[in-house]
């Protein structure tokens, strides 16, 4: 990778940051379109967030910053503009600055769920989805699904009140049918979604009662976790179709693209997202550089 005072430089904000892995994917497919430009993380404590951005935005040639935890959350008040998810779910994992100066943010956790749906060959239109987990993510999720034509989305969380304000914020912009019922039950459901962070830890109740679930239904625990999870291995032994939530994050990878302005390389990797999979799979670099070496220069 070559950088050079005409490098646009991307940041991804976190505190930590060790984790993160979005350098190790877009830097290759920069550096391998012809991309000039490179994703540097920066360890920034929450309580100097408002400040390193403001600040941060003043420097011409940095263009975008990625956005993980503990930030997503708190972006959404610096900005200028924000799409209907960031918005609705008051969360952003993206923000960039446009050509007038301005300051705006995006989400694309529900867009790349529904992507992963897609993917995995799981239909929407007429189903009964329940999502548990009323988090920035579950509500994500949920503004993606009911700009789809599902019969009904039902959205449960251990904090009744905050399940009733994500149904709210879901019914303003959709006519999509929005339950908050009681309890998890998933019986009845076509696609049931664990949108909670149970099962990080072995450890860790089950989400919902898999012996409840319908023969038939579908289930995706979206923990970013491309290895088993408690309840995945649960529904398997059922025999029911589950998925986990590491295609979600690799379906973000376009949008993320195409919203920095990478459009030609966004529809690039869009086409084909093996190499993104090779990516986040680690395999040795020659590996990875073989597979995304046919990406054409983005625009």
């Amino acid at each position: 990778m070559h950088i050079s005072g005409t490098t646009r430089v991307f940041l991804i904000l976190g505190d930590p940051v060790a984790q993160v892995r979005a350098p190790e994917v877009f830097n290759p497919l920069f550096a391998q379109a012809g991309v000039d430009a490179v994703l540097v993380p920066m360890q920034v404590p929450a309580g100097q967030l408002d400040a390193f951005v403001r600040g941060v935005f003043q420097a011409r040639n940095v263009d975008g910053l990625w956005v993980t935890i503990p930030h997503k959350t708190a972006l959404p008040g610096l900005l200028d503009h924000c799409d209907l998810s960031g918005s609705t779910a008051e969360a952003v994992n993206a923000v960039r600055r446009n050509v007038d100066g301005t300051i705006e943010g995006a989400l694309f956790d529900g867009i790349g769920f529904v992507k992963a749906l897609d993917h995995f060959g799981i239909a929407c239109t007429g189903a009964r989805v329940l999502v548990v987990g009323a988090g920035g993510a579950g509500i994500a999720i949920g503004c993606a699904l009911v700009q789809r034509a599902l019969a009904e989305l039902s959205i449960h969380d251990v904090d009744a009140g905050r399940a009733a304000a994500a149904a709210d914020r879901l019914r303003s912009i959709s006519s999509v049918q929005v339950s908050t019922p009681a309890s998890a039950d998933p019986a009845g459901y076509d696609l049931v979604i664990n949108a909670t962070p149970l099962g990080l830890r072995d450890s860790d109740p089950m989400p919902f009662d898999v012996r409840r679930l319908d023969g038939s239904a579908a289930v995706v625990d979206i923990l970013m976790k491309d290895a088993s999870t408690p309840l995945l291995r649960a529904c398997a032994a059922r025999g029911i179709t589950a998925h986990p939530g590491h295609e979600m994050l690799i379906q973000q990878v376009p949008e993320y693209l195409r919203f920095f302005g990478f459009e030609a390389l966004a529809r690039a990797t869009q086409a084909d997202l093996e190499p993104v999979r090779a990516l986040m799979r680690s395999e040795p670099a020659s590996a990875a550089s073989a597979t995304i070496s046919a990406l054409p220069c983005a625009a």
